[in-house]
């Protein structure tokens, strides 16, 4: 027990040095003995003791119930009374600071070897439960704010197809046929963006709930990424050009090929619309052994530094994507992808400079 550390609090030195010796006895580690609340308050800083001992009766501007209550508020250490006094006005204001125990003198070594035993577990649980709690509220808070951002990015695309809708019905026996189009364009396209966050929030909730599931089959990786590049390249913009280049003509994996799609759609869909400007995007793997390569790179708006760090977490977006529209999602779904094939994904990238992904599979 040498490594639990004991702060006595104490104005008789002649009592606190018994008490000491009573500690040591018992194999505790005393870190000091303080007479007054303010040396009190100055030792506990500069100890960190894991229980105080404290006499109500001390030396100083406050008495050691007061004393208590502060080392509590400021450092929540767990606090026994040592005190010859057991009135009922002296127990209630000892109560009221939720005390770890209280011993009268004189005491026995058993009864403050049992009260140290106990403040020491009383205060674990209580650290537990306030994680707990912490924990719980965390949980809470950050529900709330996936359903606001979920609300917020639903009702986008409903409020455009709403007013495209409404102009087409009033409107278009007196428009163009290239107005009507426009208008038809819009209400497709809300509808796929609706479609790819619904897809986003159910992959999330079942990644949460432990039902994604992966489930590799034989996979002809090298025609499957061609597949993607042919799906992928409807989204490229005038100036984009979509590349794919492979090491090997036909290269043979157990892969799950969903989630393969997620993490290789979410990542060319990201280099086109964060390279607003035009550029490269490039698909290209290599096989290395049982492992192969995925690189996805792009020549767009970069990645700031502080951003790389929480690159993975839900709802995260860089500060410098301006107005180009996204949920933040797609790459957490990403990283979940690339977990459950037990697999590796790094990123590098600079701001005005473009930005690759590299995902490892083992095959």
């Amino acid at each position: 027990m040498g490594d639990i550390k004991i702060l006595i609090v104490e104005d008789e030195l002649l009592i606190a040095k018994g008490l000491a010796k009573k500690l040591e006895k018992l194999e505790y580690a005393v870190v000091g003995i303080a007479s007054s609340s303010e040396s009190a308050l100055q030792k506990v800083e500069e100890t960190q003791p894991d229980v105080i001992l404290m006499d109500i009766v001390i030396k100083g501007d406050l008495d050691g119930i007061e004393t208590a209550k502060l080392i509590q508020e400021k450092f929540d250490i767990p606090v026994i009374y040592v005190t010859a006094y057991a009135d009922d006005e002296t127990l209630e204001r000892a109560e009221e600071t939720e005390s770890y125990g209280y011993i009268l003198k004189p005491f026995k070594e058993r009864e403050v070897h049992a009260a140290i035993k106990i403040a020491l577990k009383k205060h674990q649980s209580t650290l537990k439960m306030q994680q707990s709690l912490k924990d719980a509220q965390a949980v809470t808070d950050e529900k709330s704010r996936f359903l606001s951002i979920a609300s917020h990015d639903l009702k986008t695309p409903l409020t455009a197809i709403q007013m495209s809708a409404g102009m087409l019905k009033d409107y278009s026996d007196k428009w163009t046929e290239d107005k009507k189009q426009k208008h038809l364009d819009r209400i497709q396209t809300s509808v796929s963006n609706m479609n790819n966050l619904l897809e986003e929030l159910l992959i999330l909730s079942r990644a949460e709930s432990g039902k994604l599931i992966f489930n590799p089959e034989p996979t002809q990786v090298v025609a499957f990424c061609q597949s993607i590049i042919e799906e992928i390249k409807p989204l490229a913009q005038a100036g984009h050009r979509v590349l794919f280049m492979s090491s090997q003509e036909v290269i043979h994996g157990n892969l799950d090929k969903p989630l393969l799609r997620h993490i290789l759609i979410n990542l060319l869909s990201n280099a086109i619309k964060y390279s607003p400007n035009g550029g490269t995007i490039s698909l290209k793997i290599h096989q290395d052994g049982q492992f192969i390569w995925f690189e996805i790179a792009d020549e767009g708006i970069g990645l700031p530094i502080d951003y790389q760090a929480k690159l993975f977490q839900q709802f995260e977006r860089a500060s410098n994507v301006g107005n180009i529209k996204g949920t933040g999602l797609g790459l957490s779904i990403v990283k979940q992808a690339v977990d459950l094939h037990q697999g590796q994904i790094k990123v590098e990238s600079e701001v005005g400079k473009g930005t690759i992904f590299t995902v490892t599979l083992p095959l």
